[in-house]
This record gives C-alpha cells, sequence and structure tokens, in this order.
C-alpha cells in the first residue's frame, strides 16, 4: 500500500458527517486506502461508519489515549509508505493528496510534507494551526508562513512556493512510516498539542527535510476539540513547548532558551491576569509547575535526543524573538520578519 490516511476520532460523529464527504471524493486511487482509528469513542461514530463508510477501515482502540499515542498506535497496525494523519474536520480538495505523493515519491531526501492550510468558514485567509509552513524562532516560539499569533493573513499565494519548513501541522501531515517510526513517533506523554511540533524538531535535528507544498490545498476549522480560549489548551500548550525544549534543545543553548522563557511565561500570565481572564493565568502556572515536576522523566529522551542529533542550526528558522517582533516592533507577518 503506498498511503494511509488516518483520521483519529473521538466522539467526532458530527465532525465525520460533514467532513468525510470530501475526504471520500478527493482521497481515490488502488494504493490509498482511508483509516479511521477510533480513541475509545462513547457516541454512535463506528455504528455511522459502518453503515455508511464500509470500504474506510477501522482501527478500534479500547480508550482515550489522546493524539499522540491514538496516531501511534494506529501507524503500527497499517502498512504503508506513507501515511497522512489528517483531523477529523478537514475538508480536502481536487488532487490534495496526489500533489504531496508525487512530490514525495520524487524527493526521496524529503521525510514528510503538508499542504497549504486555510480556514474553512473563512476560506480567503490562512488557518491558525499550520498556515502556509511552520517554523520556530530564537525562544521555540511557533509561528507560520501566513500567521503569527493571533494575526492570521489572508491568503494572496504571497506564500505559494513550496519551501523547505521547520513543522508541518498535525491536522495534516504526510510523512514517511518509516521515518516516523524511526523517530519514534509522537510523544504519548504529551497526550495533545506541540507533539507534531517535537516530532519535526526530532526530524530536522537528525537530518531530514520537511516541506510545505502550498498547491495542495486544505480547509480547517480548528479548534474541534478545544478552542483556542480554552484553559486546558494553554495549559498544554505552555507545558508541551518546554518539554519540547528540554528535550530538543542543544546543551549550549537550553538554560539561555529556558530563562527567557520563564520570563515571557510568566509575562503572558500576568496579562491573562490583568485582562480579568484568571482561568487562562492559572493554566499557565499550573503548565510552568507541571513541567518541573515533569522534566526528570524526560532525562532519558533528552540524551538520546542529543546523542542522535547531527545539526542544531536552522538558518529558515527567525533567529530573533517573535514576542518583541510582534508586540514592540509591530511586525504581524511573516514577510515582515
Amino acid at each position: 500500500m503506498k498511503t494511509a490516511v488516518i483520521i483519529l476520532n473521538w466522539n467526532g460523529r458530527k465532525m465525520m458527517e460533514q467532513y468525510l464527504p470530501s475526504v471520500c471524493k478527493h482521497t481515490t486511487g488502488e494504493e490509498v486506502k482511508i483509516v479511521v482509528a477510533d480513541n475509545g469513542s462513547t457516541d454512535d461514530s463506528i455504528e455511522f461508519l459502518r453503515n455508511n463508510y464500509p470500504q474506510i477501515e477501522l482501527i478500534l482502540l479500547d480508550q482515550n489515549y489522546g493524539f499522540a499515542e491514538g496516531y501511534n498506535r494506529a501507524i503500527a497496525q497499517v502498512d504503508a509508505e506513507y501515511v497522512v494523519l489528517l483531523n477529523s474536520d478537514v475538508e480536502v480538495t481536487e488532487n490534495w493528496l496526489t500533489t504531496l505523493t508525487d512530490y514525495m515519491d520524487s524527493h526521496p531526501d524529503i521525510a514528510a510534507c503538508q499542504p497549504k492550510v486555510l480556514a474553512y468558514y473563512n476560506k480567503e485567509h490562512f488557518e491558525h494551526a499550520g498556515a502556509s509552513g511552520g517554523f520556530i524562532d530564537r525562544y521555540r516560539f511557533p509561528y507560520c508562513r501566513g500567521r503569527i499569533f493571533a494575526v492570521v493573513e489572508p491568503d494572496h499565494g504571497q506564500y505559494d512556493t513550496p519551501t523547505q519548513i521547520f513543522w508541518a501541522t498535525g491536522a495534516a501531515l504526510m510523512i514517511r512510516r518509516a521515518s516516523y517510526l524511526k523517530a519514534g513517533g509522537l510523544d504519548a506523554q504529551f497526550f495533545a498539542h506541540m507533539e507534531e511540533i517535537d516530532l519535526c524538531w526530532r526530524l530536522n535535528s537528525r537530518g531530514e527535510k520537511i516541506v510545505c507544498l502550498p498547491q495542495s490545498i486544505i480547509y480547517h476549522l480548528g479548534g474541534g476539540t478545544l478552542n483556542v480560549d480554552n484553559p486546558r489548551k494553554t495549559y498544554l500548550n505552555f507545558r508541551n513547548n518546554l518539554l519540547m525544549i528540554y528535550k530538543n534543545e542543544s546543551n549550549e543553548q537550553l538554560n539561555k532558551v529556558l530563562r527567557m522563557r520563564k520570563l515571557l511565561d510568566n509575562l503572558a500570565a500576568i496579562v491573562f491576569l490583568l485582562k480579568g481572564d484568571v482561568a487562562n493565568f492559572k493554566a499557565v502556572r499550573k503548565a510552568r509547575k507541571d513541567f518541573k515536576k515533569m522534566k526528570d522523566d524526560f532525562i532519558d529522551k533528552r540524551k538520546e535526543n542529543l546523542k542522535l542529533t547531527t545539526q542544531t542550526a536552522f538558518p529558515f528558522n527567525y533567529n530573533g524573538s517573535i514576542v518583541w517582533s510582534y508586540y514592540a516592533l509591530g511586525k504581524k507577518k511573516y514577510a515582515e520578519l
């Protein structure tokens, strides 16, 4: 089998009812299969799929393992050269998959790729989670071509050039199964959020390449599980970003980055508090507290990553501070960096 498109589901019958038609219509071919991996749903998702999409392969997991481990378990059970991690709230377009597959076939040095991600309800704009390819700044804040923090640009074709990126969105990530397994897959201890950036950091540091192919287009709803202002999402993003830094950052830079992140994270918490958002203030504080508790559990992973690292310099990333550029200098677009 050439390609397995894997959709992770948890109580997402309504999402699949809305978005599966486009996936089935535009994801075809003898060497392509669509797989739904169910994370122990308690709604009628499975009954819906069996009655309406008998052609879709089902992987039934016994509980909710979260995004990371759910995909790890699903990918372990499929036999395909390429696997695509596709969110359940994604509408795909004609040739979205063949564009990705053809490029990967002709570029064996590329480990993973992503399409251009536009917003489902505002299709002239990029979508927050991935836009036209992801990067990280000097202090490991993620940003995208087309999205920096809360500013999402309209798509005028300004980022339509295929380009090497630092991370590809987990909303629609194509990766060689061999590369996925060799890198250790997604980190189950993250549960959800930042896990794809962590995986891509490992790929980059071990000499593998990732690209964005904007000629492949998808529309992503986003926030299908947790909306952007949800304190649980805030907590996971802040905690997992710190864990990702600890796992992957070089010895030379680690303490410098963590010291700056302590300052910037505490500043973010204060901003939440000044806005009267006590829940997100507490989420940031808890994230930092739990990072300190969990850090020792990641010592072996850090040692393994550093042992396998062959490069630490990635010139396509921004060497400055996105926070400073955005808030102090007013640079709110990728092209302005």
